[in-house]
């Protein structure tokens, strides 16, 4: 027994028609008459008597419908509720640089706009992330890395670069004052990396790859899925790293940290929105998406140019 045997049926009885009743549900007749013939065969009883003229609904038939009345008043009354609950949450999952540094910018302009409308987030690295996102867990994720699972959708909405911190010492002060550190440098100190999640780690070891430097030649103090924790331990002096330019500006602006290009080429990297791909999107979540694909791009800007800004000199980790 199904619903939508359930609503045929219902509709038929209120109807007093096949006809009409297909007419009111937006199907064929053939498909209305093969539901209730369906309950008749299961119940193993005479639903309606069907005449050339009219229909009569037999004891059995009328007792049904009351049940079917109550059920289906049942479910919608929960798909309504369900609906307008989460017309108003947007369920997040987050990597560490957005939930860290983008969603303090990004939610605060949307709410401004948007009042009504409530946050669930959790904060993973991005492969956590889009593992949630796969299950179902959330909605959108904010990742740091495309993955390779074909089901989901990435859309880059922010440009990030990657750069190297070292603690404010007069060593690296003298790097900094003479014009900037060499690869040949980074390699003979002591480096702290983020966990193999991260879309920092990938974006990080494709740069080093791509300078052919291994990472068994990096002398690796500590590996870590903090990068608040990173700053911190790089600042006490525990070594130095290669984090987001966007994670690195506070503790630089604060002068805590040194903040220096990496030698060789500027490492970019895309931030994303990951959906599920063919998935239902509330209106909510469809203008929170298209809200935080415009937040980053100037004034005046086309969605071209967005896309032609976001091209470039991306590392091949980060694609």
């Amino acid at each position: 027994m199904e619903l939508k045997q359930l609503e045929s049926f219902a509709a038929v009885v209120e109807c007093e028609s096949f006809t009409r009743a297909a007419e009111k549900l937006f199907i064929s007749q053939p498909t209305v008459s093969a539901h209730v013939r369906a309950l008749e065969e299961e119940l193993h009883s005479q639903l309606i008597i069907r005449t050339t003229k009219s229909i009569q609904v037999t004891p059995r038939g009328r007792e049904l419908y009351e049940c079917a009345c109550g059920m289906l008043t049942l479910r919608n009354r929960l798909t309504e509720r369900w609906a307008k609950q989460e017309e108003q949450v947007v369920h997040l999952g987050a990597s560490t640089i957005p939930s860290a540094y983008i969603l303090p910018e990004l939610l605060p302009a949307y709410r401004r706009r948007q009042p009504e409308i409530r946050f669930d987030i959790h904060q993973s690295d991005s492969q956590g992330v889009i593992d949630g996102l796969l299950r179902g867990s959330f909605e959108v994720g904010l990742v740091g890395f495309q993955g390779q699972e074909p089901s989901v959708e990435y859309i880059p909405f922010y440009r990030d670069s990657m750069v190297l911190i070292t603690p404010v010492t007069p060593h690296f002060c003298r790097i900094r004052d003479r014009g900037g550190i060499t690869l040949e440098e980074i390699v003979a100190e002591s480096i702290l990396l983020r966990e193999q999640g991260s879309g920092s780690k990938k974006c990080a070891q494709a740069y080093f790859e791509e300078m052919g430097v291994r990472e068994e030649d990096l002398h690796v103090t500590a590996r870590l899925n903090d990068q608040e924790s990173i700053k911190n331990l790089v600042a006490g002096g525990l070594g130095i790293s290669v984090i987001s330019a966007k994670a690195a500006e506070n503790f630089r602006r604060d002068g805590r940290l040194l903040t220096f290009p990496l030698p060789g080429a500027q490492v970019d990297r895309l931030l994303y929105l990951a959906v599920r791909k063919n998935d239902f999107l509330s209106d909510s979540v469809r203008q929170f998406l298209e809200f935080a694909q415009t937040f980053y791009v100037s004034d005046g800007e086309t969605k071209a140019a967005q896309e032609r800004h976001m091209r470039g000199n991306l590392c091949d980790g980060c694609r």
